[in-house]
């Protein structure tokens, strides 16, 4: 069965995971501010050790690509981009959006919602998000598929309402809890689901054996809007 790492950086959560097939077999995570840059190269190397691997015995490296932030996306995937240089191995993208909806469908064996709505918090009350729904992949199971375009929302009371009136829809991820009191509908659930490196596996071993690969040398992270440094205030 192949193993690969999954890197997950996409979030305030910095997570590692080492799957076989799609079994999740050593983890790491820190929630801790600003730790992705120091702590990410120390997970790897704990994972690998625990497991007695060493990267070029990785199938491929599977790493959350975007949307997300700026900082964090280029800190994952610099680093998976380099190791799988280095090891000759394959580079696998996963839509940090489709991380957190399948980590919602692998925690829910209750009936399938009309949507998911995966958001990954950007500030105020704007949101990166996009539409999922629920299909039966074969042996890879129930599995988050994309439905229309990933975009950065301002969220209002009227979000949404073409599909809450049609029936029940899932808001999870980072970003969910400060819409909580704007989408008020009662078709409108909503799941505390942080994105993990663990939501990648299914992604990663569909990858994998339809062999869709990134090109090591220019692949670039899905940052979806410009970064803009925030800068301190001075006093004059």
């Amino acid at each position: 069965m192949p193993r690969f790492l999954l890197i997950e950086t996409s979030t305030t959560v910095c997570s590692v995971s080492l799957a076989e097939g799609m079994h999740i077999i050593a983890r790491r995570q820190t929630s801790e501010a600003k730790a992705h840059a120091s702590l990410l190269a120390v997970f790897i190397d704990q994972i690998l050790r625990e497991c007695g691997m060493k990267v070029k015995d990785l199938a491929a490296i599977a790493v959350s690509g975007g949307p997300g932030s700026y900082t964090g996306l280029r800190v994952g995937v610099s680093t998976a981009k380099g190791l799988c240089f280095g090891a000759s191995i394959p580079l696998i993208h996963v839509s940090s959006l489709e991380v957190i909806a399948q980590l919602y469908l692998n925690s829910n064996t209750t009936a399938d919602p009309l949507r998911i709505y995966p958001m990954i918090d950007a500030r105020r009350m704007e949101v990166y998000t996009a539409p999922y729904s629920v299909r039966e992949e074969g042996s890879l199971g129930r599995m988050a598929f994309l439905e229309g375009s990933v975009q950065a929302m301002n969220i209002t009371g009227e979000s949404f309402m073409e599909e809450l009136v049609m029936g029940k829809v899932i808001f999870t991820g980072n970003g969910a809890p400060k819409c909580r009191n704007t989408i008020v509908h009662p078709n409108a659930l909503f799941a505390e689901v942080l994105s993990h490196a663990d939501g990648m596996a299914q992604a990663a071993m569909k990858a994998y054996t339809e062999k869709k690969f990134e090109d090591v040398a220019y692949y670039i992270p899905f940052y979806l809007k410009e970064f803009v440094a925030i800068c301190p205030k001075k006093e004059f």
